[in-house]
């Protein structure tokens, strides 16, 4: 298979639905003459013209809004945020419409709409532009959330998410946009709701999604070389979450580290450690680990920012912890 950057999956799998389905448009700041910020949507505007690869003022609540009412008349925005940062501007169109207008509506109006763009801690981005809100938006019924970890599953939850009815936010990582991995040549679709077992093991599950599973996997790697077998459960989707697959490999196990970028307070991390404590306490033979990033705003300093954030050692710290090592 074809070894591509995460930027060309998502780029393939946008350029892909667009040619398939015309209702599919692209509209963000800097998406078309720029080719995007992050680079992602290069050549499309060549492709498809300025009728579907659109530029917009740096107004995320008004192009979000904008996306919102294309949705509800039969057309598939892709709005990019430059950052999801930057997307909070846009939090009242997200939680008061574009999440609850099939509800309000009686199933009258899908709302078949993607939000995108990079989400979670970067370097030197401060406390303003580098922080995980993947919490606030997995927070709201009627939004599904999706945050991939490589390249192939990049693509292929990117066009599930677009043929989807329902809203999706789909997260992706500044930092993981150069990393390389094997994507097919040929259409494939992957399912949300579907985790991911990308490592097996038997002495303990480490459960997370997005960036932090690279790492990760470099931690499972290390623990190996003492004799310590980790399985390693990629998410991929937040919202629809894949209970079945946390409770079968925490059941496995009999242990559990879960890491999550979010702050540790009301996060994704801490929900899904009250899910395992809640239908696998009899399970499992040590307390549930939680990594998270600092409950702190993000540091400029380096090396307090890198401080601030899960780690290789923190997260083979939590490990021994539960393995009483």
């Amino acid at each position: 298979m074809p070894v591509i950057t995460m930027r060309e999956a998502l780029r393939q799998a946008m350029d892909e639905e667009m040619a398939r389905d015309e209702s599919v448009f692209l509209m963000g700041e800097e998406v078309a003459e720029y080719n995007g910020a992050y680079k992602v949507s290069q050549g499309l505007l060549e492709k498809y013209g300025a009728r579907r690869v659109i530029d917009t003022p740096i107004t995320e609540e008004g192009f979000t809004g904008i996306g919102v009412g294309a949705a509800m008349t039969g057309l598939r925005p892709i709005i990019e945020w430059m950052t999801h940062n930057f997307g909070l501007m846009a939090m009242d169109q997200v939680l008061s419409n574009m999440s609850k207008m099939r509800y309000m509506s009686g199933g009258q109006f899908k709302v078949p709409m993607v939000v995108r763009g990079p989400n979670g801690p970067a370097e030197f981005l401060g406390s303003q532009h580098s922080q995980a809100l993947q919490s606030y938006w997995a927070h709201c019924p009627g939004l599904k959330v999706v945050a991939p970890s490589t390249p192939y599953d990049a693509k292929g939850l990117l066009k599930t998410s677009i043929r989807d009815d329902n809203p999706v936010m789909f997260l992706e990582s500044e930092m993981a946009y150069g990393w390389k991995g094997e994507v097919p040549e040929n259409e494939y679709l992957i399912p949300l709701g579907e985790a991911d077992v990308k490592r097996v093991g038997k002495d303990v599950s480490i459960i997370s999604y997005s960036k932090p599973i690279k790492m990760i996997l470099e931690a499972a790697a290390l623990l190996e070389t003492e004799g310590i077998d980790v399985e390693v459960v990629d998410l991929r989707t937040i919202r629809p979450l894949d209970e079945e697959t946390i409770y079968q490999t925490v059941r496995k196990t009999n242990r559990c580290v879960i890491v999550d970028e979010c702050w540790p307070f009301a996060s994704v991390g801490s929900h899904i450690a009250y899910l395992i404590s809640r239908n696998c306490f009899d399970q499992l033979d040590a307390p549930v680990e939680y990594v998270s990033s600092e409950d702190v705003p993000m540091p400029y300093n380096h090396r307090l920012e890198l401080a601030a954030l899960p780690s290789i050692e923190k997260v083979i710290h939590a490990v021994k912890k539960v393995l009483y090592v």
